[in-house]
């Protein structure tokens, strides 16, 4: 039985490889500023391109304070936090006291953000129709149902030992 589930590991090692290897590639596709550019123009709007991934970000999980947004961006608190008052300023989100600690604000669209993020998500069907141009709808509702998954199961932290060549290092 261990031979059957070392042969299943090592398959599955070398898919991993090749997953990481296709994220690297998406997320390096998803971080381009040429990509946010024509993003913003095809929708449209007026809006600088660091902000904009903020303002969706607030759209689609707000209320949400400064600390978890910079988290999420992997910028640094102080970037984002005037970041988020320029947004405030153009009158994109407003902050107000948290409903579960008062000592906290939290950034809430808009009317004004929400109808910018609804251009921005017409913009990026289009951009999304022509990439699933040729794919078959059941491979299209695969993958979101797959990515679903994934960023359901990835989003907690997983601790993992220091390994070797050889397995996991001994403590010490």
């Amino acid at each position: 039985m261990a031979s059957i589930k070392k042969v299943q590991n090592t398959h599955i090692n070398a898919q991993l490889r090749e997953l990481h290897g296709a994220l690297i590639e998406i997320v390096g596709v998803m971080n381009r500023p040429q990509r946010d550019e024509a993003l913003v123009r095809a929708a449209g709007i007026s809006l600088d391109r660091a902000l904009f991934p903020l303002l969706v970000l607030v759209e689609r999980l707000g209320p949400i304070g400064v600390v978890e947004l910079a988290d999420r961006v992997g910028r640094d608190y102080t970037t984002v936090s005037r970041q988020v008052a320029k947004l405030d300023s153009l009158g994109l989100i407003d902050r107000q006291e948290s409903a579960a600690d008062r000592r906290v604000r939290v950034a809430v669209v808009t009317e004004n953000g929400k109808a910018m993020t609804d251009r921005l998500d017409r913009a990026r069907e289009k951009m999304g129709q022509a990439v699933f141009a040729t794919w078959e709808p059941q491979d299209i509702a695969d993958l979101v149902r797959l990515m679903g998954k994934f960023a359901a199961d990835i989003k907690d932290d997983v601790v993992v030992a220091p390994v070797d060549s050889d397995g996991p290092l001994p403590p010490g």
